[in-house]
């Protein structure tokens, strides 16, 4: 028997507990969906809603797996962030399945930046990339010879007897998305997921995921999974997933997953027919970048159904969002918040403080532009260093012995950014209550102001935490 698991434990992450807004595991459930297919027995241990590492290993004993593969939910950003919480939740997990006598394979952004960790903790192989089709050949080898090495097999490194890590070639990225199975829901106690979110907000939200990777070039952001291209399903084939989730799952709101929703006017076209034509309509919410905001796709998103698009703004000065290498302007944040607007799909922003050469000139750009715009919700975080970014390479020398938060809420500065942490934190305060009041608090920006030359980054006092 094989047991996938993932290592995001809600109950260890303060912030998001108290958002009480769980998905379940969407990659571990589609690597599910395509081992089940091949014949394999799987179960699947969700940490999500579970109490802790001590639930895993009671699963441990009572289900006796010869294989654990821990396949994190890469389509989920806060398994991207590898907080100091979640690597520790994996490499006790890792710890617990090899004490069982199990075979242990990993799959996530942390285990691809620092696989040493890994393999120190007992892990037999590190997934590099997608997880599906190398989890299928690693189960097939095991299944016909469970002792075998794994050293060798395309997109996984190992650690030969001398203490070498050994990386096999990469596999290919997979392209054809729509030959994969639907993801495996049964694996998960849905109605555990359905009561959380009753409980919390009144309704039920649930994920999909339309695509995979990202083809445009932010030099903060990482992209250790899937890379800078970019593959999509079908849009017949995205209708046909929301059709059978309305008919199975019953939620009453979608999240898609994607970095990029739709890419292109003609995707997004076809998609909101498609939707419409199977009725599958269910309302939903997406991530996009604002320069894809066209006329068209805000008239075919709200068509579809979409409730709320959430844009990376970043920041409201144009020479931040060059040195970014963003590639959209100021200009188009307006003009596709305006847009979604008129039709009546909500405009939220992602807004990232601290980056580099960012002064008090630059943060009182991006907070005019949140006044004069007013977008439905925002996020707020500070930049945030991760391993084969450009941005991590530019800021490296600057990094302490902490390179990660320890949970979501912490939005420390890990960097020499201009101003210190509880500042940044006193800035995405203020940007929250103007936001959520739609009433700019001049007195207050006033104030924060003043304080900015006092507030100025002490990075040995980070570094020392």
């Amino acid at each position: 028997m094989l047991l996938l698991a993932h290592s995001y434990f809600l109950r260890a992450d303060a912030k998001q507990l108290a958002r009480m807004k769980p998905y379940p595991p969407l990659a571990t459930m589609l690597a599910g969906a395509l081992l089940r297919e091949r014949g394999h027995d799987v179960r699947l241990f969700d940490a999500t809603l579970a109490d802790g590492v001590d639930v895993f290993r009671a699963d441990l004993a009572a289900t006796r797996p010869a294989v654990v593969g821990i396949l994190e939910d890469n389509f989920n950003f806060l398994t991207k962030m590898c907080t100091l919480r979640m690597r520790a939740s994996t490499l006790e997990m890792v710890a617990a399945a090899r004490a069982h006598g199990c075979r242990v394979v990993v799959n996530g952004s942390d285990s691809a930046d620092h696989p040493a960790q890994y393999f120190d903790a007992g892990a037999d192989a590190v997934i590099f990339g997608e997880a599906e089709w190398t989890m299928l050949e690693v189960a097939d080898r095991l299944r016909s010879a469970p002792r075998a090495s794994l050293c060798g097999i395309a997109g996984t490194a190992t650690r030969d007897a001398n203490g070498v890590i050994v990386r096999a070639p990469s596999r290919p990225a997979l392209r054809e998305l729509d030959q994969l199975p639907l993801p495996a829901w049964d694996l998960v106690d849905v109605d555990r997921y359905r009561t959380a979110w009753m409980g919390a907000h009144g309704r039920f939200s649930w994920n999909i995921v339309s695509s995979r990777g990202c083809p445009f070039g932010c030099n903060w952001c990482a992209k250790p999974v899937f890379g800078r291209r970019y593959s999509q399903r079908s849009p017949e084939c995205v209708a046909h997933e929301m059709q059978r989730l309305k008919v199975e799952i019953r939620p009453d709101h979608l999240w898609f997953c994607d970095d990029i929703f739709g890419l292109t006017p003609q995707w997004i076209i076809r998609f909101a027919k498609a939707v419409l034509a199977c009725d599958a309509r269910i309302p939903f919410m997406i991530q996009c970048r604002a320069d894809l905001i066209t006329s068209d796709v805000a008239s075919a998103l709200a068509d579809a159904g979409a409730e709320e698009v959430w844009m990376g703004v970043e920041s409201g000065s144009q020479r931040i969002l060059d040195a970014m290498d963003k590639d959209t302007s100021v200009a188009d944040v307006r003009a596709a918040t305006r847009r979604l607007k008129e039709r009546g799909v909500r405009a939220c922003w992602f807004l990232q403080l601290g980056y580099p050469t960012e002064g008090w000139d630059e943060l009182d750009d991006t907070r005019a532009l949140v006044c004069s715009e007013w977008p439905d919700d925002i996020g707020v975080s500070v930049s945030y260093p991760l391993p084969g970014t450009r941005f991590h390479e530019a800021v490296r020398d600057q990094l302490g012995a902490r390179r990660n938060w320890e949970d979501t809420n912490e939005l420390a500065m890990l960097f020499q950014g201009t101003y210190s942490t509880a500042f940044y934190r006193q800035i995405r305060d203020q940007l929250h209550d103007e936001v959520r009041h739609r009433m700019p608090e001049a007195a207050r920006w006033a104030a924060t102001a003043a304080d900015a030359e006092f507030h100025r980054s002490e990075m040995p006092s980070l570094i020392e935490r």
